[in-house]
């Protein structure tokens, strides 16, 4: 009979054994069942001798306790980005350079997938995992080693023992568990994530380990970080390195001593990359050797040995085979083509915003029309153009309908002739819909549980006709919806009655007040205070208020002058709404920046942040939080991956600032 210690020594041995088999060379040897009871048996092991347990443990991935909050780490060398390119000369200008300031050395390319993740460094002291960083500002990131220790293919201990190696590489989801992560949130009535890469670096924000080892995500190893104990001089030797200390290192990566060959191994990824379970963005491309690195030497912000193939937005050809209307929240008639199914960036595209009359007229977009599509950034389907010349005669041309396809009121075209919208208003149940997932996004009222299907279950069922229905549903009705149990019923409610105490600015933003967005509906509740104050301004006191012009004082105005509106804000504050906004801090208090007339723009991946949170964070201390750069911007927030606004900021001299020197200007 062996010791405790013999025992649990061997388990953990092929516990890793068995996880580099599954997680890294894909050909397990046990069943899953065989591994969950070895697994189960070090867990108990391990509690009865709590002596023996060790951070290296396969126990360790299951997750430890939250952690309060992120700690800052300076990197031992900068991460610094790769500049891009987007076409073949774009590739021959680099190998131009390359061979100008190596003279007379010919460079070998190694050539790899750009895996469309979070960049990350690991960290490790003696074999042993020891801290786990983001990229952040490519000087220091966030300590995430709480989460990256859930991830399965992430080795805890190396089998050997170098003083120090740091490995650098992506962390990503895989297509499939995306999906499936997807399904789970629209069941429980939940809006589904935009893309893996976002949820990705949202995961690792998490501060509760278990909820991110639930999200299952991976790791590739791309390159060595600072390390004593280890010798290599190539590329392609620390990625042999890297796979024999246990990494998962990309299987598709090839070697040229040419640019054409390069340029033609970027080519043949353009398509095939979307086989692939996980998300690419590019091709990266790299000098071997680390001798000839050395004497290329970096710039400012990104190394000269590297650079960085983006693969162009992809088109597809297909038959356009009818029109659909969608109603938004103000009555606007949105035409969405029906496509014949066709394979794009990765995806089964079907549909596709049309998005005005003008849109269709100009481009002469016509049913049963073949028509160009491709993904704008990849995501969006966007049609390019009809192709008059493949008609056949039976083409018809698109007209809009007199009523609304959603209540049969008339439709009426606005002055400009742009748009056609539904004079229904509050009785049109398509709007009502829209306003409903208006109000309940996470930057509004932050409804948990109140997702598009439940809403529409709620208003075909006459349960909810305006915003204050919501908030007299009871536990019977919400339970008789369908695939809706008494728990989620009841969180639902839970969900509701915690947004009662959102505030002013939240419920302006949630409204559907023509032209008031976030950033308007926070100026304005920390402008008035109070909804009756609001509600009771002139048109021109108003539009003295700084981003609100005369158009948008008289929507406002107008909006809390109409009977039913009135009516609603009664409704909801008998309900019991908080209908005042708490006074923020002024800058003095906080030690910060006063953001009074400044306007921001938030770009790239951020570590420490959501997009909504700190657009959020910048109007609540009187900044603005816009979309694009402009000569007004006064600050950019650069996360990873920052692209085009950041190009463009540095064009017109508009500050970059990253999360951490962000922090710094609101004194946190």
């Amino acid at each position: 009979m062996p010791t405790p210690q013999k025992r649990i020594n061997e388990l953990r041995q092929q516990l890793t054994h068995h996880n580099y088999l599954y997680y890294v060379d894909a050909r397990p040897e046990i069943s899953d069942r065989v591994y969950d009871r070895l697994l189960d048996e070090l867990k108990r092991l391990e509690a009865e001798h709590p002596e023996l347990q060790s951070p290296d443990s396969p126990t360790q991935r299951v997750g430890g306790q939250p952690i309060d909050g992120f700690v800052t780490v300076k990197h031992r060398e900068p991460m610094l980005s790769i500049d891009n390119s987007y076409n073949a000369d774009d590739l021959r200008e680099f190998d131009q350079r390359v061979a100008k300031l190596l003279k007379d050395e010919a460079p070998i390319y190694v050539v790899e997938l750009k895996i469309d993740g979070v960049a990350m460094s690991i960290t490790y002291l003696d074999g042993a995992l020891t801290v786990g960083t983001t990229r952040g500002d490519g000087e220091q990131g966030d300590d995430v080693t709480h989460n990256i220790r859930t991830i399965n293919d992430v080795p805890l201990k190396l089998p050997e023992s170098p003083r120090l190696f740091e490995t650098r590489g992506e962390v990503y989801m895989t297509r499939a568990d995306f999906a499936q992560y997807n399904r789970d949130r629209v069941a429980r009535g939940l809006e589904p994530a935009a893309n893996p890469r976002n949820l990705s670096a949202g995961t690792l924000k998490l501060l509760d380990p278990k909820e991110c080892r639930r999200r299952r995500l991976r790791f590739f190893a791309y390159a060595l970080g600072p390390c004593e104990g280890v010798a290599v001089n190539t590329h392609l030797e620390s990625l042999e390195l890297l796979k024999r200390f246990g990494f998962p290192v990309n299987p598709h990566i090839a070697s040229f001593d040419s640019i054409a060959g390069v340029i033609d191994y970027c080519n043949s990824w353009a398509t095939k990359r979307h086989d692939l379970n996980y998300e690419t963005d590019g091709m990266v491309i790299k000098v071997n050797d680390f001798a000839q690195r050395k004497k290329l030497g970096t710039t400012a912000r990104s190394p000269r040995w590297v650079i960085a193939y983006k693969f162009a937005a992809e088109q597809g050809i297909t038959k356009l085979v009818s029109i659909d209307i969608q109603v938004g929240k103000f009555g606007t008639l949105t035409p969405v083509a029906n496509l014949e199914p066709v394979h794009l960036a990765g995806t089964t595209v079907s549909r596709a915003s049309l998005h005005n009359a003008d849109f269709i007229a100009s481009k002469d977009i016509r049913v049963g029309d073949t028509v160009v599509i491709e993904k704008a950034g990849e995501i969006i389907p966007y049609v390019v153009r009809s192709e008059p010349d493949a008609r056949t005669g039976s083409e018809i041309v698109f007209t809009f309908p007199a009523t609304c396809p959603a209540c049969s009121s008339t439709v009426e075209r606005d002055k400009n002739g742009t748009f056609y919208r539904c004079i229904g208003g509050r009785k049109c149940t398509a709007q009502v819909k829209e306003i409903l997932q208006g109000y309940a996004r996470r930057s509004t009222m932050d409804i948990e549980g109140l997702g598009e299907k439940i809403i529409e279950q709620l208003v075909d069922a006459g349960l909810v006709k305006s915003i204050a229905d919501l908030y007299r549903l009871t536990l019977e009705q919400v339970v008789g919806l369908e695939r809706m149990g008494k728990k989620s019923a009841q969180n639902l409610l839970d969900g509701l009655a915690a947004s009662k105490e959102r505030g002013l600015a939240r419920l302006l933003a949630g409204l559907a007040i023509p032209h008031v967005g976030d950033s308007v509906a926070d100026v304005l509740a920390n402008a008035f205070v109070t909804v009756d104050a609001l509600a009771e301004a002139s048109v021109e006191r108003l539009a003295q208020i700084q981003g609100v012009g005369p158009i948008m004082a008289q929507a406002i105005h107008d909006y809390f002058h109409d009977e039913h509106n009135q009516s609603l804000i009664t409704e909801l504050r008998s309900l019991g709404l908080k209908l005042t906004q708490d006074q923020r801090p002024s800058p003095a208090q906080t030690g910060g920046t006063d953001f009074t007339g400044k306007t921001f723009v938030v770009t790239g991946t951020l570590s420490k942040y959501g997009r909504e949170e700190i657009e959020a964070l910048i109007r609540s201390l009187g900044g603005k939080a816009t979309g694009s750069v402009s000569k007004s911007t006064s600050y950019l927030i650069a996360g990873e991956k920052a692209g085009s606004k950041m190009n463009k900021a540095k064009q017109l001299g508009v500050p970059v600032l990253s999360e951490d020197e962000f922090d710094k200007l609101i004194g946190k």
